[in-house]
């Protein structure tokens, strides 16, 4: 299991905007490990209660919230991070689960009892909650993202841009989904997820672009087919 805490704040640019900005960030951090060749491909099955509870946990900014996921980075992929984000306060906490993509496929058939095949507490964990909250799949988002990094504070800047979603089908591995835009397409989503503070040099080369905070989260955001007040 891998865990992440930190500090998350959220923007929206105009892609002129978020190319200024990431070609500033190019110069002083490094990019992660998936950027080093540009962008990439990011693909995430959320989960939600029969009530969709998490969702409406968002909508209504509750201090203590969380939502799961299956993500990959290829319909290919032979494994799978299964990812349970919870947010306490101020801070995101973020732990993960590296599962194999025939474990994926059960959870999505609502199988979880594959979780306590692991030798994971974590997995444990998973098993209890999606088993009595009766977790199903409901959005699958995609989009493309450029990353960069700096080893103080654990500083990482994401730059998330053709936003695109499908509901209704829990697909995760197909190799083509008629994903629609949730968002116009000279827009991106700039995440600045950081532990405690920001160094100057960052908080300088943010303060130059014109942030739009946003609230809604990429998930709330695919689901406007079930929700169109979204929109």
């Amino acid at each position: 299991m891998l865990t992440v805490l930190r500090r998350e704040e959220k923007y929206l640019l105009k892609l002129r905007e978020a190319l200024q900005c990431a070609a500033r960030f190019e110069k002083v951090l490094t990019p992660d490990e998936y950027s080093r060749d540009g962008p990439y491909r990011i693909r995430s099955l959320y989960f939600d209660t029969v009530d969709d509870r998490d969702f409406h946990d968002k909508l209504t900014e509750q201090n203590c919230r969380q939502k799961i996921r299956l993500r990959i980075y290829s319909p290919g992929d032979s494994h799978v991070k299964l990812e349970l984000k919870q947010k306490e306060n101020v801070y995101q906490r973020k732990r993960s689960l590296l599962i194999t993509r025939a474990d994926a496929l059960a959870l999505i058939d609502g199988r979880c009892s594959v979780l306590l095949n692991y030798d994971d507490p974590f997995a444990g964990e998973l098993f209890v909650l999606m088993s009595e909250a009766c977790y199903r799949p409901r959005t699958i988002v995609e989009y493309s993202r450029r990353a960069f990094m700096a080893k103080e504070n654990n500083i990482r800047l994401t730059f998330d841009s053709d936003i695109r979603a499908l509901e209704g089908d829990p697909s995760l591995f197909s190799p083509a989904l008629p994903l629609y835009p949730v968002l116009p397409g000279d827009h991106v989503i700039f995440e600045v997820k950081y532990n405690q503070f920001l160094l100057g040099y960052i908080t300088d080369i943010i303060s130059c672009v014109d942030r739009r905070s946003v609230s809604a989260s990429k998930y709330c955001l695919g689901r406007a087919l079930s929700y169109p007040c979204l929109s």
